[in-house]
């Protein structure tokens, strides 16, 4: 079976350790452990009778959801299957520029969607040549010379897209809503994937949606999936100008989002206590993954804002990968899809205490059977 380009796929995890994908641990997909939240198991029970029918082509009630969530009108806001699906328009979007600057390591999915409408691409680093990081904010970022051009980026102004994610994956690093908002003025198209900043607690939240409607050429994807652990229902929504995203719908295909989704949805959207519960949750649980792991030789943990750890190893990671799947049922990403990363450095959710001390024991178990 053809190693996954993603995390989360039990089936192959499954089919290299020996035993049913519900046997395995998984830390590869960046899902919070506490939910689905029992709230949006309700609703999606509520709307069983409802399967008969199409859902509403517009999603009417899903989107005033979103909007009252967001404080914004709801034509500014556009529901999809995924935000997988919304990321496939932006590449159409972007493929109309003249090029697209990533912060690299990027989600390989940027690359896919740019490469299906044959944009043009040029790569900016946030690790150094020998691995380590190197700049933590954005201008200190793009204002370097990229290898094959000679002028730097800050003269490419309105002809070019930026797209990036805030918070990054997989380093977790949380950008500054300050040094974004310059290149706002500078690009004709800057799109901010922000999947994980819902678990980024509301007084240190850096979104970019407050903006949004300041800003024609601002597009914010976001996920419901990872925060409210639902990826197999698939819904993420993009917000920005109107005119854009009517232009969208017509791109794509009728009734993306199914009716399950988008009453688990607004049942979520609107539970408080949930997401009072993972913010509560997430930074001692992070810390202290964080801290058994750098206390392992051979290991070290970045800082990050969010539900992950990226963590670079003195061992190859993909054979650490393999003897932790068929030794302890344990799922680790690695990041050879990430070409900056190479075999350095796995990606590991922050899971709950239980399953975060059994992955501590299991790499220390690993580790003593090398000596």
């Amino acid at each position: 079976m053809r190693q996954p380009a993603h995390g989360g796929n039990l089936a192959w995890a499954a089919a290299l350790a020996g035993c049913p994908p519900d046997a395995i641990l998984d830390f590869s997909a960046s899902i919070s452990p506490l939910g689905p939240p029992d709230s949006a198991i309700a609703a999606i029970k509520s709307q069983l009778g409802n399967l008969r029918h199409y859902p509403d082509p517009n999603y009417s009630e899903l989107r005033l959801a979103l909007s009252h969530f967001h404080q914004l009108p709801p034509e500014w806001i556009l529901p999809g299957n995924g935000s997988a699906e919304l990321l496939t328009l932006v590449g159409r979007e972007l493929s109309q520029l003249a090029a697209t600057m990533l912060i690299t390591p990027a989600f390989g999915d940027y690359y896919r969607t740019l490469a299906a409408y044959d944009a043009k691409v040029l790569e900016f680093p946030l690790f150094s040549p020998e691995q380590r990081v190197m700049s933590y904010e954005l201008p200190e970022l793009l204002s370097t010379q990229h290898s094959s051009w000679a002028t730097p980026c800050t003269h490419y102004s309105t002809d070019y897209g930026l797209l990036l994610n805030n918070p990054h994956n997989p380093t977790g690093r949380l950008f500054s809503r300050e040094s974004i908002l310059p290149y706002l003025e500078q690009f004709a198209l800057v799109v901010v994937d922000e999947a994980f900043m819902d678990f980024v607690p509301p007084p240190q939240e850096q979104s970019l949606i407050s903006v949004v409607q300041e800003y024609g050429n601002l597009v914010v994807l976001r996920s419901l999936t990872k925060f409210y652990s639902l990826p197999g229902l698939r819904l993420g929504y993009a917000i920005a100008h109107p005119d854009c995203l009517a232009k969208w719908q017509q791109w794509r295909d009728p009734w993306p989002v199914n009716t399950l989704a988008a009453a688990a949805a607004i049942a979520a959207l609107e539970d408080r206590s949930f997401q009072e519960q993972t913010w509560k949750w997430l930074p001692p649980a992070r810390n202290q993954l964080f801290q058994g792991l750098a206390e392992l030789p051979g290991l070290q943990p970045e800082n990050s804002a969010v539900n992950f750890l990226l963590v670079e190893s003195k061992q190859s990671t993909s054979q650490l990968q393999q003897q932790l799947l068929r030794q302890q049922q344990i799922l680790i990403r690695d990041c050879l899809s990430f070409k900056e990363l190479g075999d350095r450095f796995f990606r590991i959710a922050v899971r709950s205490e239980p399953d975060n001390q059994r992955l501590l024991i299991a790499l220390k178990s690993v580790q003593h059977s090398e000596c």
